[in-house]
């Protein structure tokens, strides 16, 4: 089964959704705002790296304090910066089994 999480009404999310409505592939949708930051998070920063969770174009980065941006410098202090501000993850993050992909995916999800 094919997990989406993210935040519904963020347009790259809205734009994954309705890409696997289109293709008729089943997922679950796992809301940040709701649900919270899974207790997979470390998974991810293993697999996909932290600096490319982080999203440092977005609003909720841009909101941040200068002197909190720059205390974000590893995998420890991006992992509470997430934990913290779900909306900093860069999204959607999509999985399926051990695949993982962050942000708009669709060629990746196709051969899924």
């Amino acid at each position: 089964m094919i997990t989406l999480y993210g935040i519904p009404n963020c347009d790259t999310v809205k734009r994954a959704r309705a890409w696997f409505t289109e293709h008729d592939i089943a997922y679950t949708f796992h809301d940040f705002k709701s649900k919270g930051v899974p207790a997979e998070l470390d998974q991810w920063i293993a697999k996909l790296g932290w600096e490319s969770l982080v999203n440092k174009k977005g609003t909720t980065w841009r909101k941040l304090h200068t002197s909190a941006q720059a205390k974000v410098v590893d995998a420890k202090s991006a992992r509470a910066l997430m934990l913290c501000e779900p909306t900093v993850i860069k999204r959607p993050v999509v999985a399926f089994g051990e695949k993982l992909t962050v942000g708009f995916a669709p060629e990746t999800w196709a051969v899924w």
